[in-house]
């Protein structure tokens, strides 16, 4: 056991630039498969439905930890070893996909049915439809919600240390197990958390009570 030092500080900062990286990638990957669920949830075809809905299904009724278990061990039972890194970010992508691709599908869904029909009478088809008239205006209705779920993405990214990814909440493991400042180390990484989270929290609000108003007026 040893006294806990600056560079053990350093370190943890070190551990942090991982975590939002795994966000910010799990967020990309997680948009693009949630908007091809929200495509799929909304189209007219009833066989992408159900496929979305299987899907949504799946990723929203079992633990993200098991789905991260899952892609990991799976990878290399496949003769795929993926890794720490290549598992965290697929088993978040997939994960953040079924849970966008619901809040997604909810902005689609919200934007006004006169529009649509307004769009298919100028004769536009399903892609320059939704494009050009329905996917600028859910953006709207999305994005507050959209910003919240990121919050939960952040802190949903400490799981990833149970596969042996080491971002910031595995940094303080490892640090706790060779200073035993248990207190200490997981409040400056709760610390942490809260500086990454906490502008996010404060920019969802924000953009909750703007489209509150633009509704209003």
């Amino acid at each position: 056991m040893r006294q806990f030092n600056l560079g053990d500080f350093e370190f943890l900062l070190l551990a942090t630039r991982w975590t939002i990286l795994l966000s910010v990638y799990a967020a990309i990957g997680g948009g693009i498969v949630g908007l091809a669920v929200a495509l799929m949830r909304t189209a007219t075809n009833a066989i992408p439905r159900w496929i979305a809905i299987v899907y949504i299904r799946i990723f929203q009724g079992t633990p993200l930890l098991l789905q991260l278990f899952l892609v990991f061990f799976g990878g290399d039972m496949l003769g795929l070893p993926l890794g720490a890194w290549l598992s965290a970010v697929l088993g978040f992508s997939l994960n953040a996909g079924a849970f966008l691709g619901e809040i997604w599908r909810g902005a689609i869904q919200a934007v006004p049915n006169g529009q649509i029909e307004a769009a298919k009478a100028l004769g536009l088809h399903y892609v320059p439809r939704m494009w050009r008239v329905v996917l600028p205006q859910a953006m709207r209705v999305a994005i507050p919600p959209t910003v919240g779920f990121l919050v939960n993405l952040i802190k949903s990214t400490s799981l990833a240390a149970i596969i042996g990814f080491v971002e910031v909440t595995r940094a303080g493991q490892m640090l706790n197990n060779a200073t035993f400042k248990p207190f200490l180390i997981f409040g400056i990484v709760s610390a942490i958390y809260f500086a990454l989270c906490w502008p996010l929290t404060l920019t969802s609000r924000r953009l909750e009570k703007r489209l509150a108003l633009s509704l209003k007026r």
